[in-house]
């Protein structure tokens, strides 16, 4: 049963948690959805291609975007109970920080579940997912329209080119397609109008045309033949699409209980296990980091006595961000077997892990304890030698104006 505190907690965290969460994922998104735009347009697809790759890249993005929101969350709730004095009061009647820590945790044991079932089993099928698409997209298999006013050739045997395209491409104008047979005979067709219709088999289509003259060619003709049709139906054979390949051709495209059975398999060769054990390592510390992060929050959120710098605000993402980094570049060199993926990825987990619990313990058990202390007094030194610096210039540019 929740107290009005702890839900006093869950309020103050949540607003800041979700809209931390909802600003990182969108920053994310909107960065590649301008290269898928120029992707898909490049290959002639539709611009509906461009929401699906978006929804499947999704899951790689909240695999970071949730550690920063529940970082973010906790952070700006302690932050905010700080400047009111609050936190002082909450502290005055006996609560210590493990008491506070209750709901941020009940937060943290719940987005660590789910950031669990992201990396683990949802983001593989997404990746996977996501580099068909790309692949049925330049495979042409999407239904990208032919482009007007080019030659598009539809396999080897048959070349159209179409002056004008109108109703998503079910009405053409202006065709022109030539046919060539492996025994020589060749066909030359002109039409004024035309459309592309459906048959039973998959791999062919009828391309219907109206108004339009059939020239056929032939080794033992002594002359083209000539036709002059009102309509004409040109059966086309669909090019055979490459299929794609199966999912787990790449580690990342594993899923957790995948990754561990390739790690022991016999049949996996050496460079394979090191890469299987190097993604299911990283996976499991970036999930494990996330119990840590409300006392990490917790150190980055109190500010110095009389003081409202934002400083740790700014830290707490440089420290959220660089453990990720410094995870990416264990993965990188356990997968290439120059060291045991083991110890490169919960080496950098220990440290630091043991950097924010001495950071927690200087807030919450030392007298006076401020963790970021020397580097809030820098701060505030070099904060203000810049606001010195500005009145100087700015009282220079008045003395200026008022000499002329």
């Amino acid at each position: 049963m929740l107290s009005s505190l702890d839900r006093y907690m869950a309020r103050l965290i949540a607003v800041p948690l979700i809209a931390s969460l909802c600003i990182a994922a969108m920053l994310l998104v909107l960065d590649r959805m301008q290269r898928l735009f120029v992707f898909v347009a490049t290959e002639g697809g539709p611009v509906s291609v461009v929401w699906r790759m978006l929804a499947n890249l999704l899951p790689e993005y909240l695999g970071l975007g949730i550690p920063i929101g529940l970082m973010l969350g906790i952070l700006l709730a302690f932050r905010r109970l700080a400047l009111s004095s609050e936190l002082d009061i909450l502290r005055g009647v006996g609560l210590s920080y493990t008491r506070l820590l209750k709901v941020p945790y009940m937060f943290a044991i719940v987005l660590a579940a789910l950031n669990l079932a992201i990396v683990g089993f949802i983001q593989p099928h997404s990746k996977y997912a996501y580099e068909r698409l790309r692949f049925e997209l330049r495979s042409g298999a999407l239904g990208a329209s032919i482009k007007v006013g080019e030659f598009t050739n539809l396999g080897g045997d048959f070349t159209i080119r179409i002056e004008q395209s109108a109703d998503e491409g079910r009405r053409l104008t202006g065709i022109f397609a030539r046919m060539q047979s492996q025994t020589g005979q060749s066909l030359a067709v002109t039409a004024a109008r035309g459309q592309f219709l459906a048959t039973d088999d998959p791999d062919t289509i009828i391309l219907r045309l109206s108004e339009g003259v059939l020239v056929h060619n032939a080794p033992n003709f002594s002359e083209p033949r000539i036709l002059s049709f009102s309509s004409h139906d040109l059966p086309i054979d669909l090019p055979k699409i490459e299929q794609f390949r199966g999912r787990g051709d790449g580690d990342v495209e594993l899923s957790l209980p995948e990754l561990f059975k390739a790690g022991i398999s016999s049949k996996t060769t050496p460079l394979g296990r090191a890469q299987a054990w190097a993604n299911f390592n990283f996976r499991v510390v970036e999930v494990a980091m996330m119990f840590l992060l409300p006392l990490a929050a917790v150190a980055f959120a109190i500010p110095p006595k009389r003081s409202t710098s934002a400083l740790g605000v700014f830290l707490s993402i440089v420290f959220i961000v660089t453990y990720h980094k410094i995870n990416q570049y264990a993965q990188s060199v356990g997968s290439l077997g120059k060291i045991d993926p083991f110890l490169a990825l919960w080496g950098p987990f220990l440290l630091f892990g043991g950097l924010i619990w001495w950071m927690y313990y200087q807030t919450a058990y030392v007298p006076g304890g401020q963790p970021i202390g020397a580097l809030e007094r820098q701060f505030a030194k070099v904060l203000s030698l810049l606001k010195s610096i500005f009145r100087w210039a700015s009282s220079r540019r008045h003395r200026r104006t008022s000499e002329t």
